[in-house]
C-alpha cells in the first residue's frame, strides 16, 4: 500500500488533516520556517549576485532529522504549507533541507481546513511556484539589508537594542507626522444655534438647527464664527415667528459591507471588540487551524486569514443565497455583485469567511472560548451581511422658516431618518455605521403651529485630526500600499516593543526615543521612510510574484544607495543621548530620583547613580486611584502567569487587591470601593450588591484586565 507524507506548517493542523485524509497519509509539521538567513551576519553574498546564504534555524535540527526519516518511508511527499508567499517559500526551503528531488514531492494548497477543501486539493497537486518564492526572498533580503545596515548605526549613535525596518520605519514616520500635525493645529472658534420650539398638541419640544439666512434664491449656509455673531443672530431671532415651510422626503440605499480582508478584520475587531492587531491574528489563526467542535471533531471554522481580496467562491455564494432565502426570505438576498476595485490587491485568496454558514456562532458557542466566539461572530455576521440586500433608509428633513422683525428670513432644519427595509442590517451593523436621527413624529406637517421657547447658542472649537490607533494605522498603511496582510500586526508589535511608540487609551503616541530614531531616519535615509518609495517597492514585489520582474534586479537597484547612505551617516551623524524618564520615586540607598529603564521583561526602576549605586525596583503603573485601605497608590501588577490585577503599592504591609479596575468612587450604600465592570460600577463588597451605570468617558476605551481575561 502506498504511503504518503504530508508536511504542514502548524502542529495544530496535524490531527485535523490526518483525520480528513485517512491511514495512508502521515501528517507532520515543519513548525514554520526551517531555514533562514543567519542572525550573526547579514547572510547575503553581495559580491556573488546578492545570493542569500541560508542555514538551518537553530533548534530545528532534530525536527528535520525526524522529517528525513519520514521522507525515506514515504512514496510521495506533499508540501501543504500555508497558501501564501511565505508558505510557498517554506515548501521550497523544505525541498532543500530534506534533499527532495523532482518527482519526490508535490505542492498542495487549501484555503480552508475542511474535509471537502483538503481532499479536493490533493486531487490537484502542482509544482512549487518559484515566482511566489522569489517574491518572498526579495522581501526577506530587502528587510535584512535595511535592518542589518541601519540597526548597527542606531546602536552606535543612540543606544543598543534599537532597530530599523523597511515597513516599521515608514509606520513610525506616519505616526510622527500625524503627531506633528496635531501639535501644530490651531483651533478655530465656531458656534451652533438651536431653536427650542413648542409644537401644537405636543408636550415634547422640537429642536431645530440653525442653517443660515435666506435670500431670494434660497437659504445660504452660514457658519457663526464668534460670540458677537451668535448674539446678533439670537437678537434677530428672539421675536421671530416660526413655521414649517417644507418637508422633504427621500429614500437612501445603504449598501452591504464587503466581506473581511485581513486589514478590515483587524480594523473592525479593534473598534468593536477592542482587540489589538496581534490578538486578532492570533485568535483568527486558531479559528482557521481547527477548533474541537462537539460532534464534528477538529475543524477549521474560517477560511485563510491573510488575504487582501474580497472575492468569494461560487460555492460560498450559492450556500449563502440558500441560507438567506431559507432563514430570512428571498427579499433579503443580494441582487447583483459588488466588488472592491483596487489595483494594489494580490487577489490570491478569497475573503475571510466561515467555512460552513450553518455553523452559526450560537450553535458552536460551547466549543469556543470568549475571544474565539466574539471574533467568529464578527466574521460570520460580516460575511452574511455581505451577501444580503441593501438597507433602505427613509430620510425626512423638516425645513422651518423664522421670519425675523428685521425683515429677513432664516432657515432652521430638523433631520429624521428611519429604516424602511433593514436588509443586511438585520444581522450586522458596522461599528462606524451612520446613526439614525429617529422616526419623524406623527402629525407634523406644513400646518403645524410652532412657538419659540428658547434659543440655545453653544461655543465650539475645531478639532485636529485624531491620533493614530492600531486600527486607523492599519487602514492608512493599506490605503497607501505599504506592507501586506501578513505584515500589519508584526509591524505595529515591533514599534511598540522597541518603545518607539506607546499606546494609551487605544491612541498611539511617539516617545522621545521614537522621535530620535525617526529624526535620524528622515535625515539620513529619506527614501527608506518615504511612503511612496515603500509602496513602489511593494508593487515591484507583486511584479516578482506575477513573474514580471526579476527579484535580484530590485536588490541590485536598492542596496548600493542604501550602503552609501549608511557609510555617510556613520561619519557625519553625531551621537545622540536619550535621557531616561525621571520618576518621583526616591532611591532608598542614595536618595536620587529613580529613572525608568527597559529590560527584556518590560519597564523597571533603576538608580541613575549606576555603577556606584546598583539599586533597582519593579516598575508599577499607577492608575490615579488611592488605596481605600491605606491611602497609597493603586498600581497595575501581574501574577506569575502574567494575568493583570490591581494592588496597593504598599504591599506586603497592605493586602488590598482586585481583578477589576477600582474606579476611585465609593459605594453610597456601604462606603466600599466601586469597581469597573464593563459599563457598570459594582461594589466590591459582595454582601452589599450595589450596582450603577458607569459614567461615559470617551478617554477610557482601553480594555480592562477583567474584560481581557474573562
Amino acid at each position: 500500500m502506498a504511503k504518503y507524507l504530508v508536511i504542514v506548517e502548524s502542529p495544530t493542523k496535524v490531527k485535523t488533516i490526518k483525520k480528513f485524509l485517512g491511514s495512508k497519509y502521515d501528517v507532520a509539521a515543519s513548525q514554520g520556517h526551517v531555514r533562514d538567513l543567519p542572525k550573526s551576519q547579514m547572510g547575503i553574498d553581495i559580491e556573488n549576485d546578492y545570493e542569500p546564504r541560508y542555514i538551518t534555524i537553530r533548534g530545528k535540527g532534530d525536527l528535520l532529522a525526524e522529517l528525513r526519516r519520514k521522507v525515506k518511508k514515504a512514496d510521495l511527499v506533499y508540501l501543504a504549507t500555508d497558501p501564501d508567499r511565505e508558505g510557498e517559500a517554506i515548501s521550497w526551503h523544505l525541498t532543500a533541507a530534506l534533499k527532495l528531488e523532482d518527482g519526490q514531492y508535490e505542492r498542495v494548497t487549501f484555503n480552508e481546513i475542511t474535509k471537502s477543501a483538503v481532499t479536493e486539493s490533493f486531487k490537484h497537486p502542482r509544482d512549487i511556484d518559484m515566482n511566489l518564492v522569489d517574491a518572498q526572498q526579495a522581501r526577506r533580503v530587502l528587510d535584512r539589508m535595511v535592518g542589518y545596515e541601519i540597526s548597527p548605526l542606531l546602536w552606535a549613535k543612540v543606544k543598543r537594542g534599537l532597530s530599523a525596518g523597511r515597513v516599521q520605519s515608514v509606520a513610525l514616520r506616519m505616526i510622527a507626522d500625524r503627531e506633528e500635525e496635531i501639535n501644530s493645529f490651531i483651533p478655530e472658534e465656531y458656534w451652533t444655534l438651536d431653536a427650542i420650539l413648542s409644537v401644537d398638541g405636543e408636550k415634547k419640544p422640537l429642536v431645530a438647527h440653525y442653517y443660515g439666512p435666506m435670500d431670494k434664491t434660497g437659504a445660504v449656509k452660514a457658519q457663526i464664527q464668534n460670540e458677537t455673531e451668535a448674539d446678533s443672530v439670537k437678537s434677530a431671532l428672539s421675536n421671530a415667528t416660526y413655521s414649517i415651510s417644507e418637508i422633504r422626503r427621500s429614500t437612501k440605499e445603504r449598501k452591504p459591507p464587503l466581506p473581511f480582508t485581513t486589514s478590515t478584520l483587524q480594523q473592525e475587531a479593534s473598534k468593536s471588540l477592542n482587540f489589538s492587531t496581534q490578538k486578532t491574528m492570533r485568535v483568527a489563526q486558531q479559528l482557521y487551524e481547527g477548533i474541537e467542535i462537539k460532534g464534528s471533531g477538529s475543524v477549521g471554522v474560517i477560511t485563510y486569514l491573510r488575504t487582501d481580496s474580497t472575492r468569494i467562491s461560487e460555492e460560498a455564494i450559492e450556500a449563502a443565497s440558500a441560507y438567506i432565502a431559507e432563514n430570512f426570505g428571498p427579499e433579503y438576498e443580494l441582487k447583483g455583485e459588488q466588488k472592491k476595485t483596487d489595483q494594489k490587491i494580490q487577489d490570491a485568496h478569497e475573503a475571510i469567511r466561515p467555512t460552513d454558514l450553518k455553523r452559526t456562532p450560537e450553535s458552536i458557542k460551547d466549543s469556543l472560548d470568549r475571544d474565539q466566539y466574539r471574533l467568529y461572530s464578527l466574521i460570520w455576521k460580516r460575511f452574511m451581511a455581505s451577501r444580503m440586500a441593501s438597507a433602505k433608509i427613509d430620510q425626512t428633513q423638516v425645513r422651518i422658516t423664522a421670519k425675523a422683525k428685521d425683515g429677513r428670513d432664516y432657515l432652521f432644519t430638523v433631520p429624521y431618518s428611519s429604516v424602511a427595509f433593514d436588509g443586511f442590517l438585520k444581522v450586522y451593523s458596522p461599528s462606524d455605521d451612520e446613526k439614525l436621527a429617529g422616526a419623524m413624529r406623527r402629525g407634523i406637517d406644513e400646518n403645524t403651529g410652532l412657538a419659540l421657547q428658547d434659543l440655545d447658542a453653544k461655543q465650539h472649537f475645531t478639532q485636529p485630526v485624531a491620533h493614530y490607533t492600531e486600527a486607523s494605522l492599519v487602514h492608512a498603511l493599506e490605503e497607501q500600499g505599504i506592507g501586506r496582510p501578513s505584515t500589519y500586526a508584526p509591524t505595529i508589535t515591533t514599534i511598540l516593543a522597541r518603545h518607539y511608540v506607546t499606546k494609551e487609551n487605544k491612541n498611539l503616541y511617539m516617545t522621545e526615543l521614537g522621535e530620535t530614531v525617526n529624526g535620524i531616519m528622515k535625515k539620513e535615509f529619506p527614501e527608506i521612510v518615504d511612503p511612496k518609495f515603500t509602496a513602489n517597492l511593494e508593487s515591484l514585489l507583486d511584479g516578482v510574484a506575477e513573474g514580471k520582474v526579476r527579484w535580484k534586479t530590485i536588490i541590485e537597484n536598492f542596496y548600493p544607495d542604501l550602503h552609501t547612505a549608511v557609510e555617510k551617516a556613520q561619519t557625519e551623524l553625531e551621537k545622540v543621548t536619550i535621557a531616561d524618564e525621571v520618576t518621583d520615586e526616591i532611591c532608598e540607598k542614595c536618595g536620587r530620583h529613580m529613572v525608568i529603564k527597559y529590560g527584556p521583561h518590560g519597564k523597571f526602576l533603576a538608580c541613575p547613580g549606576f555603577p556606584e549605586c546598583r539599586n533597582t525596583r519593579p516598575y508599577y503603573e499607577k492608575i490615579g486611584v488611592k488605596c481605600p485601605k491605606c491611602g497609597k497608590d493603586i498600581v497595575i501588577k501581574k501574577t506569575r502567569k502574567g494575568r493583570k490585577y490591581y494592588g496597593c503599592l504598599g504591599n506586603p504591609e497592605c493586602d488590598f487587591m482586585t481583578w477589576s479596575r477600582p474606579s476611585g468612587k465609593l459605594c453610597p450604600r456601604c462606603g466600599s470601593e466601586l469597581l469597573e465592570k464593563g459599563q457598570k460600577l459594582v461594589c466590591m463588597n459582595k454582601d452589599c450588591g450595589y450596582v450603577t451605570d458607569r459614567p461615559k468617558d470617551p478617554e477610557s476605551a482601553e480594555t480592562t484586565p477583567q474584560q481581557e481575561n474573562s
